[in-house]
């Protein structure tokens, strides 16, 4: 028998594949649901923190800028948007498709050193990016202890 290292991302997607799979039973054939555009889809970001302010990058290949909203509420940063459907072509045969369309919800749980009101927001090419700037600390205060 084979010692095999204990990797927890592994334990979380067979979780994951064990929830879409009930949720594909309790709705119907997931196949079909897939057919008829019904799919979940999330778009794929990176955060990075730096110094001074966090970058968040999400890639949102097809969506049109109108159809991406970026809010910010109690402490909880949101992106939301929808990839719609291109022109459907009855006369095309397709053998496969694989493009996910359809409504997107990415929440994330800002940390209090942030400054909400300052983030700023670029889309271009497909591509959200978010600068959230840091607030400053609170800097430590030292006070001198004098020795009787």
């Amino acid at each position: 028998m084979a010692i095999v290292r204990w990797n927890p991302v592994r334990d979380l997607m067979g979780l994951q594949e064990d929830m879409d799979m009930m949720f594909e039973n309790f709705l119907g054939d997931g196949r079909k649901m897939r057919e008829l555009g019904f799919t979940r889809w999330t778009p794929r970001v990176d955060i990075i923190e730096e110094e001074n302010r966090y970058e968040v990058t999400a890639d949102l290949p097809g969506i049109k800028k109108e159809d991406v909203k970026v809010e910010v509420r109690d402490n909880v940063l949101t992106l939301k948007g929808e990839k719609k459907i291109e022109e459907e072509k009855k006369e095309k045969n397709y053998r496969l498709s694989e493009r996910y369309y359809g409504v997107f919800t990415r929440t994330f749980t800002l940390p209090e050193n942030v400054d909400r009101n300052a983030i700023d927001a670029e889309y271009k090419d497909g591509v959200l990016h978010l600068s959230i700037p840091k607030t400053e600390k609170a800097k430590p205060k030292q006070i001198e202890v004098k020795v009787k």
